[in-house]
């Protein structure tokens, strides 16, 4: 495989250079909306892709090289760039293919598909290169936050990535959803947040009951700031906003259930309170499981950490924990529209996560990872001396320092 990778590096190297030139151009959820909605043309989007996807893959593919050697060595990344290199290799064989070849659109749209499914498993397996390097060289501060910096960026391009390709692909080809024949491609222009609530509030429930044989109830608030009284509708990506609340759901039945497993006054309730403002739409969950201390917050963004044991990369199983990527990429989908998830926990009682969304579509542009030199001298700026005192493990003795205070 490292020879297949080189061999292609050596022939596309020069056009990957060229490509990461160019910056990804963000648009916004209206953006998307007004094209699929009212002038959706096939040949417009094909032009715009077949220049943008290279665009984005070649941004995160200089970004890649830049990682340490010791984990570009690892089986499961050389694989990931393996697909990365082939899907840009594929691309580029529409650079000059006119929109009018009678063949061109439905070709580009077939391979569309294709590379959508190559890439499907790109997260476990770039999580498992990870596992595969920590296990062998050990945990080093400087390359973790390295490494923490790079996959929100990698996972935020690979976002972006499916969304450009999923619009495509729902306007133009066969695989409409016929449940949902109102959405715009993946954007629905009416999307009810208390019913996606709902919907992975119950899938995590079905979830935790076959792992505990319980699971805690849902309570849902919402307050409409602009329309009082009425349902909130919001212009969005259900799946994204799905993702996000099942992750959150998971977390917090699975707290509550260790937490409360034994007590005779049984769970309490899982609470999800939805408000709409004039710039944020909202979204609360809450529980009472038991909290996390403020110095483990961080922790649990951190691609590096995990609570849970590894889970197996076998087919088909869907662990209530997994490799601990759950919250740092839910966190990248809040942000990919400019929105962020953020947890606030009291240790001993338990913890309140919120997604924040923009309120208007028009705000809601995607925030994508450009390759340029300031992310090079991230990669590559050495660690600097911690400018705040840290406490040490056990008090030190005054009276025996060379360094005495003059009386």
């Amino acid at each position: 495989m490292r020879i297949f990778i080189s061999s292609l590096l050596k022939n596309t190297n020069p056009k990957i250079e060229y490509y990461s030139r160019f910056s990804p151009s963000p648009l916004s959820i209206k953006q998307f909306l007004d094209f699929g909605r009212d002038n959706a043309c096939e040949k417009t989007s094909y032009m715009f892709l077949r220049k943008e996807l290279p665009v984005r893959l070649a941004n995160t593919m200089r970004e890649v090289n830049l990682l340490p050697d010791n984990l570009l060595s690892q089986p499961s990344v050389r694989l990931v760039q393996k697909w990365y290199m082939q899907s840009f290799v594929e691309l580029l064989d529409y650079e000059n293919r006119k929109p009018e070849d009678p063949h061109a659109l439905n070709d580009f749209l077939e391979l569309l598909i294709e590379i959508r499914n190559r890439h499907n498993d790109v997260v476990p397996t770039m999580a498992q290169g990870v596992i595969e390097y920590k296990e062998r060289f050990g945990f080093d501060p400087f390359i973790s936050s390295n490494i923490q910096y790079f996959l929100d960026r990698f996972y935020t391009n690979r976002i972006s990535f499916r969304m450009l390709i999923n619009q495509h692909t729902l306007l133009f080809g066969n695989d409409t959803n016929p449940a949902h024949p109102k959405h715009i491609g993946s954007i629905d222009p009416n999307c009810s947040v208390a019913e996606v609530v709902s919907d992975a509030y119950d899938t995590a429930k079905m979830l935790c009951e076959k792992y505990y044989l319980a699971a805690p109830e849902l309570k849902i608030e919402e307050f409409n700031m602009k329309a009082p009284k009425k349902p909130i509708q919001a212009v969005y990506v259900p799946s994204h906003l799905f993702h996000m609340l099942f992750e959150l759901f998971k977390n917090s039945m699975r707290a509550t259930v260790e937490l409360h497993e034994d007590s005779k006054e049984g769970l309490p309730p899982v609470k999800a309170k939805v408000t709409l403002g004039k710039e944020d739409l909202s979204i609360k969950i809450s529980d009472r499981g038991g909290g996390v201390p403020l110095r483990k917050i961080d922790r649990l963004f951190n691609y590096m950490y995990s609570t849970a044991p590894t889970p197996s990369l076998e087919p088909g199983a869907v662990p209530l924990a997994g490799f601990g990527y759950g919250l740092p990429i839910s966190r990248l989908y809040a942000r990919y529209f400019q929105g962020d998830l953020k947890l606030y926990s009291m240790e001993g009682v338990g913890t309140d996560a919120v997604i924040y969304l923009k309120a208007l579509s028009s705000e809601s542009f995607e925030r994508l990872p450009v390759f340029n030199k300031s992310a090079w001298r991230h990669y590559k700026t050495s660690p600097e001396a911690d400018d705040w005192s840290n406490p040490s493990k056990e008090p030190r003795d005054a009276s025996k320092s060379k360094y005495k205070a003059n009386r």
